[in-house]
């Protein structure tokens, strides 16, 4: 028999449910009563029937809806809370209160604006947008381009026109007009029947829904899709109120734009299913919009399918892939850098000299890096002299050629960057050419392009965590690193990194996989009329994947650098890296014996993806880049020390002459 446990007025109750059918407002009076008889007044109040409350899950703060089962809504044992209207003993929450405390404390309304132009919007734009940094509003020449676009449509229904998807049917329907009675319902109905609300999945976070209604809100206010601009200022408001529609993740082919995702969308903004705010959680769409002052849009012709014919969703999904995949390959560096310290590795591999005669950027700059951080004359490290002279010739690949190996990954990070700032601009299907005064069928709904670039993608920024994945094999194996096996003390007492490397090798593996391209596959749609599509929004959701493990794994490789160090001590690294090694310990402690490692390896995720914390805690990149910057700024000279490993016929030449002395003070 399925129970919940139900907070109310600061008790957890647990409440048996012998009928999945009860509904949620049955729970909440079944809690409630059970409260009363716990209490002598039966707390206040005269009966369960007069108290007036709103149930929300325990985990997420959700509004769940009333008249929904128990069975439907939640799962068994599942914890929720009553929260009892006007009453000062339950949390201060009424969905309807304008200046109401935020059920998302860390949620604070943006101060700033963005101003869209449907030209300018950068990637960076709308991660930010997506963080709920910035509210947005419109150019006033995106204004004007935007009114000048729907008088076209305005045109076109005065004067019945046939123009398809205006005034005529959809798909095969297309020959068929519509009478001007009937336009609105078209539009509607095109949004709940030639495309079905047919996505399923879990719904995208607040971040991505931001962002996928921000983008969408951008190729609007180029002007070209015929929507008026009323109707484009009451989705802005929605976007600035941060009420966001249920977008289910999984449902487009990215080919006639992201139909499946953006027609739920517009099913949220008309008022209709379900929609999230900081303010009220999950709840009707409707009662969303009204708590925050606003009104559900009435569709105009053309208006429908100009918000749901694009590719907003591969695109959002792929600008927070790019500018993940930036900021995990600049920290990649920095790990790398630590890794071959510890594992007592030559800079002179990193040499000028070597990535000139291979002129290529991002491999250049990557060498450079590596210099700055490792630069032993610049930054004494005592872990480096201690092995200035020993008689290893060279380096693993996953170390000596960083460089090269991330050169290829970079390469492909500047392709998708350029593309996505292209591609934010992306158009619809049926676009209006006001100062034509004609509206032209087109495919820049497409997402064949964008698709590629995020395979590109994956498999470029998989390459950081496959050699991240080797450097931990060899942090852990004594007879590659001298250090203790797996990184601890008391080795068979303890494990130490053992299955750390092998949660690393799996994700590494699992990657392998994510990387097959998707935009090589192509199913015919829509009565062959879509006859080949890109399968784009399973690229970009699958290059976040590929992102978040080269995430974990370098974690991994972070922590497993710095408990190397623990086994150098008392030797010191650069500087730079010392920091490093501060900032990780500021989290994470080292490793004396066996521990739950997952929090850890959490923790130091964190210190790779998030942005600064209010406590303090920076990335990884943040503490490393002004000695980067620095090493650049005041073009410090090269250091290339002397190693019996590195050849040069300097060296050959000081030590015939110190033969030549020699033997001239013995005839002396």
């Amino acid at each position: 028999m399925p129970r919940y446990t139900v907070h109310v007025r600061g008790e957890w109750l647990a409440v048996p449910c012998l009928n999945s059918m009860n509904t949620i407002e049955w729970l909440g009076k079944e809690a409630v009563r059970r409260y009363m008889k716990n209490k002598p007044d039966n707390g206040g109040f005269a009966s369960v029937e007069e108290v007036k409350f709103y149930i929300r899950r325990c985990k997420g703060l959700g509004l769940l809806d009333l008249d929904d089962t128990v069975g439907d809504a939640l799962e068994d044992n599942e914890f929720v809370e009553v929260v009892i209207e006007g009453d000062i003993m339950s949390p201060d929450f009424i969905p309807s209160q304008p200046e109401g405390v935020h059920l998302y404390s860390k949620y604070r309304e943006p101060e700033q604006y963005i101003s869209l132009d449907g030209n300018s919007l950068t990637t960076e734009d709308l991660v930010n947008l997506g963080k709920g940094l910035y509210k947005i509003k419109l150019t006033p020449e995106a204004e004007a381009k935007v009114k000048q676009s729907r008088e076209v449509i305005e045109r076109i229904v005065k004067e019945q026109t046939v123009v398809y998807g205006i005034t005529t049917g959809f798909g095969k329907f297309a020959r068929t007009v519509i009478p001007n009675s009937n336009l609105r319902y078209v539009q509607v109905s095109n949004r709940e029947g030639s495309v079905p609300l047919s996505g399923v999945g879990k719904p995208l976070t607040p971040e991505r829904s931001r962002m996928l209604l921000a983008l969408r809100i951008n190729v609007l206010a180029k002007g070209y899709s015929g929507i008026s601009l009323e109707t484009l200022e009451q989705v802005i408001k929605a976007f600035n109120a941060s009420c966001l529609p249920y977008i289910p993740e999984k449902g487009t082919v990215g080919a006639s734009g992201d139909l499946a995702p953006l027609s739920h969308l517009a099913l949220g903004l008309i008022g209709e299913g379900k929609m999230w705010s900081p303010k009220s959680g999950w709840a009707d769409a409707k009662y969303v919009l009204e708590a925050h002052g606003l009104k559900p849009i009435t569709l105009k012709p053309k208006e429908g399918l100009a918000l749901i014919n694009g590719t907003q969703m591969i695109t959002s999904l792929g600008c927070e892939a790019v500018e993940r995949a930036g900021a995990i390959a600049r920290q990649a560096d920095i790990i790398a850098a630590l890794t071959l310290e510890v594992l007592k590795g030559t800079t002179r591999a990193f040499d000028t000299d070597i990535h000139a005669v291979r002129p290529h950027r991002g491999q250049a700059e990557v060498a450079f890096r590596f210099r700055s951080l490792l630069d032993s004359d610049h930054h004494p490290s005592e872990i480096a002299e201690s092995h200035r002279f020993c008689d290893r010739v060279q380096d693993a690949y996953t170390m000596r050629c960083c460089p090269q190996l991330r050169y290829s990954d970079y390469c492909r990070y500047l392709s998708c960057k350029l593309h996505f700032t292209c591609v934010c601009l992306n158009f619809s299907l049926k676009m209006v050419f006001a100062e034509r005064e004609e509206t032209i069928s087109g495919g820049n709904f497409h997402g064949e392009y964008p698709a590629k670039a995020l395979d590109y993608l994956a498999i470029g920024v998989h390459e950081l965590a496959a050699i991240s994945e080797r450097r931990i094999e060899r942090l852990c194996n004594p007879s590659l690193s001298e250090l203790p096996a797996f990184l601890v003390t008391e080795g068979g007492l303890n494990s130490g990194f053992m299955i750390a490397h092998c949660t690393a090798a799996a994700l590494v593996s699992e990657n392998k996989a994510l990387c097959h391209p998707s935009s090589v596959d192509s199913l015919s749609t829509s009565a062959a009329t879509e006859d080949h599509v890109s399968m784009g929004g399973w690229a970009a959701r699958k290059a976040l994947r590929v992102i978040e493990h080269v995430e974990q794994v370098l974690a991994i490789e972070l922590l497993a650098a710095c408990q190397g160090i623990e086994f150098l001590r008392p030797l010191r690294t650069t500087t730079p890296l010392e920091k490093v090694y501060d900032l990780v310990r500021s989290v994470v402690r080292p490793w004396i014996k066996d521990r739950f490692m997952a929090p850890d390896i959490e923790a130091a995720h964190r210190l790779l993806v998030d942005q600064k914390a209010s406590a303090g805690i920076w990335l990884v990149w943040e503490v490393a880049k002004p000695y980067i910057e620095k090493y650049r700024r005041e073009h410090i000279p090269e250091s290339r020390p002397i190693s019996p490993t590195a050849f040069s016929l300097g060296s050959l030449r000081m030590t015939a002459d110190d033969s030549h002395d020699h033997r001239h003070q013995n005839e002396l």
